[in-house]
């Protein structure tokens, strides 16, 4: 994909009507671990979204298509490639029916891309690139809308591939003409200020488009005040950025990943916590351009179911990008992926849709690594919060149970999805065991997990009293222990950090929950010219008091860098203060975006455990 990659420079505290709150840059005082004041914050409140967001937040994922004069075979003209979509009989419908194949919710139209001659599938009044006589972009929204699928337009930012095929793609003379003033639609001010009339012409003919994904930023859009002119012509409409955090989008699309452990994890490497809405695209053909380059490429069909569920497990849109041929088709090994999908979908799809990640902000157990190599993840219904679905995307080797850690959630029942077989199950210690699994599913076996609705063996988070010797201005400890998701506390770049948690008297302390800021990726590697590296917990100490005085270390070692709650199970002990000590954090000094930049949502105390057994 054309891309220029931005700065990861904003951390999302909460939206509020879509809106970003600024992040402060000044330290705050150190504050006293031993005996840390109470925050006296108000009660937590359910972000507000606007309405606008609804279908994006509805949705699991989306249907990307990369498709224009450059798909192959290449046509130099414009009007030579409408006459070869027409001729070999492209309908909109038949985009519109494999999306419903793929559940997607909406459509994301990428033609005017600066790779495939920036061409425009509407006829335009503005001249400057490739522009249809035929409208195709009003036959994919009506055919979409029909069918109760959302279509959304990419708008590119960036004109330097304009003659990247030997000939210019951008009609500087014609643009001026239409202007009656001289602009070079080669330089970036001047494409802004083409593609920023762009935005106000399909604004303007097309009403039911639903919104703009857009590659990145342009100077003159901003300049220009687009997005908020957007804002107040189209309020209906929303906004997804690519890889860039503005904090006017809807949405952040982050671009697909590759290397990871396993393969299909593709949220290990996002970056934006919740509750900014989020999406990942990702090619599903194994190799090749994001466009139809000619070729019939392989899809793996295991990765992508895997990297559907990780998604949905996670409360991050699939945006998957299928490489639609001239007339408008899949190539077949595509096709076959779809037709797949269409079977494959309905008998978990309860799991899968009007759910959020489990392990996150929303409640549930934990997901990720299981028992002997088992990984997967959690859905919690939005309808029933007692309702989860236990995703096993990678089977343990050798066991025929699955081992969970519970989070305070005492389970009724388990059932298996796709059969409806009553499983046995153990639950003790904190671990959820499902027993006697004989039927495994190669992509994604699903069990259903009923829950008593109050979660049990964690002490109230508003009970609790959270300080530090450390905190950035606006990002107070006592944010660690207020419930509240939408706020979090921030070290002010200070590691080695001690954390105290004060139980208000003594009390059982037997682990930790702790809620890390899911704002850094999980996978360490150097991509586009830019580190990315854990700024989570690495190295720490636990240690446990009664008085404030007398302190005992119970716990030290390495926590592992993923998302997701992750627990420090401290033994069966009572105190009134606990002291988590971190030491250090897995970002190394080459990395400074994260380099101990630590921060956490929440610590949650546990004084014991549920217990269960069933079948």
């Amino acid at each position: 994909m054309n891309r220029r990659t931005g700065p990861l420079w904003a951390v999302v505290l909460a939206l509020l009507g879509g809106l970003l709150l600024a992040t402060p840059s000044a330290a705050g005082p150190r504050a006293a671990p031993a005996r840390p004041a109470a925050t006296g914050a108000a009660p937590p409140q359910a972000p507000a979204y606007p309405a606008r967001q609804r279908m994006l937040r509805d949705a699991t994922a989306g249907l990307f298509l990369h498709w224009g004069m450059f798909t192959r075979p290449l046509h130099r003209d414009c009007r030579a490639w409408e006459r070869a979509v027409t001729d070999g009989g492209f309908d909109a419908r038949y985009w519109v029916e494999e999306a419903r194949k793929l559940r997607a919710g909406y459509i994301v139209l990428a033609t005017f891309h600066s790779r495939l001659g920036y061409a425009r599938p509407w006829p335009s009044r503005i001249p400057g690139s490739c522009a249809t006589e035929r409208d195709i972009l009003g036959e994919l929204i009506r055919a979409a809308r029909a069918r109760g699928v959302e279509v959304i337009l990419y708008m590119t930012d960036d004109p330097k591939w304009h003659s990247e095929q030997g000939f210019t793609t951008l009609d500087s003379a014609a643009y001026s003409a239409h202007k009656g003033r001289p602009v070079d639609l080669t330089t970036r001010p001047g494409f802004g200020e083409y593609s920023y009339d762009l935005f106000f012409e399909v604004m303007r003919e097309y009403p039911k488009l639903s919104g703009f994904w857009i590659d990145n930023d342009n100077e003159y859009w901003e300049q220009h005040g687009l997005y908020e002119q957007i804002r107040r012509l189209r309020p209906d409409m929303t906004l997804s950025n690519n890889n860039e955090d503005t904090p006017a989008m809807d949405m952040v699309s982050h671009e697909q990943k590759t290397g990871m452990v396993p393969p299909y994890d593709q949220p290990s490497a996002i970056w934006t916590p919740m509750p900014r809405l989020t999406e990942s695209c990702y090619k599903v053909p194994d190799t090749g351009a994001w466009w139809y380059d000619g070729q019939d490429r392989p899809v793996s069909t295991g990765l992508n179911v895997g990297r559907y569920v990780a998604n949905a497990g996670t409360s991050i849109k699939s945006l998957m990008n299928l490489t639609a041929m001239v007339d408008g088709r899949f190539p077949p090994q595509q096709q076959r992926f779809t037709d797949f999908m269409q079977d494959y979908l309905p008998p978990i799809w309860k799991s899968l849709s009007g759910v959020d990640g489990g392990g996150y902000m929303h409640g549930g157990m934990q997901p990720g690594a299981w028992n002997d190599g088992a990984y997967g993840y959690l859905t919690v219904s939005r309808a029933d919060r007692t309702r989860s679905y236990v995703h096993v995307t990678t089977r343990p080797a050798t066991a025929d149970e699955i081992r969970i850690r519970d989070n305070g959630h005492r389970v009724r029942r388990v059932t298996d999805l796709r059969t409806g077989e009553r499983m046995a199950f153990d639950q003790r210690d904190g671990t959820l065991t499902i027993k006697g699994v004989t039927r495994w599913d190669p992509y994604d076996t699903v069990f259903t997990v009923d829950t008593h609705r109050r979660r049990e063996g964690l002490h109230p988070a508003r009970s609790v009293r959270a300080g530090a010797t450390s905190q950035k201005e606006g990002f107070p400890a006592g944010a660690l222990s207020d419930g509240d998701f939408t706020t979090y506390w921030d070290s002010a770049a200070q590691v080695p950090v001690t954390v105290t948690l004060d139980l208000g008297r003594v009390r059982k302390a037997r682990f930790l929950a702790v809620q890390q800021r899911e704002w850094s990726p999980t996978y360490n590697r150097e991509t586009f010219g830019r580190a990315e590296d854990s700024a989570r917990i690495k190295d720490y100490r636990v240690s446990l008091s009664r008085d404030g005085t007398t302190w005992e270390t119970v716990r030290a070692g390495v926590l592992e860098s993923a998302r997701g709650v992750r627990f420090i199970d401290l033994g069966d002990h009572r105190a009134r203060l606990i002291r988590l000590d971190v030491d250090s954090t897995w970002a190394s000094a080459s990395v400074p975006r994260f380099h101990r930049q630590l921060q956490i949502d929440e610590i949650r105390v546990g004084h014991g455990h549920p217990r269960a057994r069933g079948r």
